[in-house]
């Protein structure tokens, strides 16, 4: 069966479409297989050629970005996830937007907490702003993320073992008002907390350790306890 693939030039476009019942397909990197699997749709979606999707900035970046395309104009934290994801070929494919929405792993989650980082959707009736919660949740048409710009940030991945659990991931940045954002990813969930570090990282860990952190295993915590102490002991500009 065919697809017809629209795509919109701008936002009033997409919504039409959506409207219409299209099916967004981000970099169809994800949903191909899905659909070979279950069925295709009669009508899908691109946000590729909408400007507000493509936008890579300070504080900002699409829905429809590639992730080959994030570079140093966003944090360090968003961009070393975002060059994790799978191989060349799949980062010059994969959206934002469906790594975020369409992926179980979420690469781009944890980076995107404790950047306290907020979503643009896109609905049929119009565009508003709404929590990462939600689009976990709901899986709305990712529009771009818009962020705090930390005043230093982390980043670790574990390497994966084949056939294994996804990889850990410990992600952490400070922002101003002496905040302390953190996230990690164990197995397909991810944990974050929020805060102050100005009573110095042992007791800020000891914070964090009273949260839902509490369940981390012990290999974790440790990664955790070394990212925080270093993060927090670097000189701040």
């Amino acid at each position: 069966m065919a697809v017809l693939l629209r795509l919109p030039t701008s936002v009033s476009e997409a919504r039409e479409c959506l409207a219409e019942g299209a099916v967004p397909v981000g970099g169809a990197t994800l949903v191909w297989a899905t659909w070979q699997r279950d069925g295709f749709p009669e009508l899908a979606m691109s946000l590729r050629d909408v400007p507000e999707a493509n936008v890579v900035d300070r504080g900002a970046v699409g829905g429809a970005v590639v992730l080959h395309r994030m570079d140093d104009r966003v944090p360090d934290v968003l961009r070393l996830a975002a060059g994790t994801v799978g191989t060349g070929a799949v980062r010059r494919t994969a959206t934002v937007g469906g790594n975020l929405v369409g992926s179980a792993l979420r690469c781009l989650l944890p980076p995107a907490l404790v950047l306290d980082a907020r979503a643009t959707v896109l609905e049929p009736d119009g565009v508003r702003e709404t929590d990462l919660a939600e689009v976990v949740a709901k899986r709305p048409v990712l529009l771009g993320l818009r962020w705090s710009e930390p005043i230093a940030c982390a980043y670790r991945k574990l390497d994966a073992v084949a056939g294994g659990p996804p990889p850990l991931v410990v992600t952490s940045a400070v922002h101003t008002g002496d905040r302390l954002r953190i996230a990690v990813r164990d197995g397909y969930e991810v944990l974050s907390a929020d805060t102050t570090y100005t009573t110095g990282p042992e007791q800020t860990l000891t914070t964090l350790r009273a949260t839902t952190f509490a369940q981390l295993p012990t290999d974790a915590w440790t990664i955790v306890h070394s990212q925080v102490t270093d993060l927090l002991r670097r000189p701040t500009p």
